[in-house]
């Protein structure tokens, strides 16, 4: 009960909120230069696309290292340390997972970028605004985890769309494509885009967590 008290009157530091917004603006950045990258591709712009891709997964990076760094020196936080942790951690996997596409795409060379593959990024940037506001409404869960839910729901309902994006292609792929080294280029680079939805499913579930344990 004391600790309970202690909990309610000792103020939370807030700066965790701009930071976790910050994390998820550099998401939706790399998000559209993947889309950019992918609808203007050519084998020669694409380590051009990569290297803008790279900055923006080096600054998350750094986001999400002062966050890291601030949870070590921060009395009260706003929500249980570990899902900070982990909710900031995994913004950032998201970003990874662009900027691994992006690499594979600049390294790999394919001759086209399908347009299933335009759909699975522009389902990606999807996620980007959906995460956007689920994070927006986490300094306010008691008056308003409906919306962060219903944000949480589209992600799901987004990584279904890309997965099924993802399964057609694959078998378009093996029954229209007969260049075997094409195959395992366009393959690899399907389904790190898929992967990247699945990773910011992994970001709602984490506010979903944090929705029960708070709001």
């Amino acid at each position: 009960m004391k600790n309970s008290l202690l909990n309610r009157l000792t103020p939370k530091e807030p700066k965790f909120f701009p930071l976790l917004k910050e994390l998820a603006v550099v998401i939706q950045k790399a998000s559209d230069l993947l889309i950019d990258l992918i609808d203007h591709y050519t084998p020669e712009s694409a380590m051009e696309h990569y290297k803008m891709i790279k900055e923006v997964e080096r600054a998350g990076d750094k986001l999400s290292n002062k966050v890291f760094d601030e949870l070590n020196t921060t009395f009260i936080t706003p929500f249980d340390r570990e899902d900070i942790h982990s909710l900031a951690g995994k913004l950032d996997d998201v970003t990874d997972r662009i900027n691994g596409c992006a690499r594979r795409i600049a390294f790999y060379k394919p001759q086209r970028m399908p347009k299933s593959m335009s759909r699975m990024a522009l389902m990606i940037k999807e996620c980007g605004v959906s995460i956007s506001h689920a994070v927006e409404e986490l300094d306010v869960l008691k008056k308003n985890a409906h919306k962060a839910k219903a944000y949480c729901k589209e992600l799901h309902e987004i990584e279904n769309r890309a997965d099924d994006e993802y399964q057609s292609f694959i078998m378009e792929l093996f029954e229209c494509e007969n260049d075997s080294k094409e195959i395992i280029k366009l393959k690899e680079i399907s389904y790190e885009l898929e992967r990247a939805t699945d990773e910011a499913e992994q970001v709602g579930k984490i506010i979903k967590t944090i929705i029960v344990k708070y709001a």
